[in-house]
């Protein structure tokens, strides 16, 4: 299907056909689309067989356990997502607030949030007046593929996966560190230890160089297990950005001569992304990050 053919077809396909579309590839039922679109699913039906005219082909084969895909549909399967995320991306791109120039939208890991996005967000309203700013926090695999589709212009993430049409630049090289909330501690105490689980990587080395540790609490989002070792006591390896305030208020303390292990930060850019907003944004990201600017 060459492109002219894609702009044609969105064109003159009501957008909401696709997104029915893909909700019945997803839930494998009309009856669990029409409940996550939250309309009838007579309105289903209707959206599907007004779709399968326009195309000239049968879409799915009911059956009592649900819809499955023809080889039409199988075919269609392949397009119908690029339909709905141009469509998105357009009326992104033509809903610029009077007075700004452009829209860009940034985001993101859950993790870096704070204060790495919050002060990268404080430094464009300041530096960057004429750009509108959508903010966007998601979980890694949502977020990269956001990325990659262009609804998300830039993005700050750990180990992002490497993909055509992204480009990616190292920030920081983080430090995970072992902190505890007691003072005395000089190793790695199992019984008040929680597990921080940083990806492949990190349990890797943590295993090489703890292997008998068997913790038996760990947590995968971050600022929720940090939150729980300063509420009730206890130790992990953390992010030395987001640690480093408890240490200077006495809160927290580091343990001695325990294995650094490396978090490098990532921003990640969509291709389609434009020049123009988005080069002055990376720019102040890399300043922020390596400290050459206040937010």
């Amino acid at each position: 299907m060459t492109f002219k053919r894609n702009f044609y077809a969105i064109r003159d396909m009501d957008i909401e056909l696709a997104r029915t579309f893909i909700e019945i590839v997803s839930t494998g039922s009309f009856i669990r689309a029409a409940e996550r679109l939250n309309v009838a699913q007579t309105t289903v039906s209707a959206r599907i067989r007004n779709l399968e005219q326009q195309l000239g082909r049968a879409l799915f084969v009911r059956h009592k356990g649900g819809a499955s895909l023809t080889p039409a549909g199988e075919q269609f399967l392949r397009h119908a997502p690029m339909f709905v995320q141009l469509w998105q991306r357009t009326l992104h791109q033509v809903a610029v607030p009077p007075g700004r120039r452009a829209v860009l939208t940034v985001g993101s890991e859950v993790s870096l949030a704070q204060p790495l996005l919050l002060d990268w967000v404080r430094w464009m309203r300041r530096s960057l007046q004429d750009i509108a700013l959508r903010v966007h926090v998601d979980v890694p695999q949502d977020l990269i593929n956001q990325v990659a589709s262009g609804l998300v212009d830039l993005a700050i993430m750990y180990a992002p996966p490497h993909r055509p049409g992204l480009k990616i630049d190292l920030l920081i090289d983080e430090k995970l560190v072992l902190v505890t909330t007691n003072s005395e501690a000089r190793v790695l105490d199992e019984s008040d230890y929680v597990y921080m689980d940083w990806g492949p990587d990190f349990g890797l080395h943590h295993g090489m160089n703890f292997p008998s540790a068997a913790p038996d609490l760990s947590f995968d989002l971050g600022p929720l297990a940090l939150s729980y070792v300063l509420a009730t006591g206890g130790s992990g390896y953390f992010r030395m950005s987001s640690v480093q305030p408890h240490i200077e208020a006495g809160r927290l303390h580091l343990v001695p001569e325990m294995p650094q292990f490396s978090y490098p930060v990532y921003a990640v850019q969509s291709a389609s992304a434009d020049e123009s907003a988005v080069g002055p944004a990376l720019a102040g990201l890399h300043a922020v990050a390596d400290g050459d600017i206040k937010p």
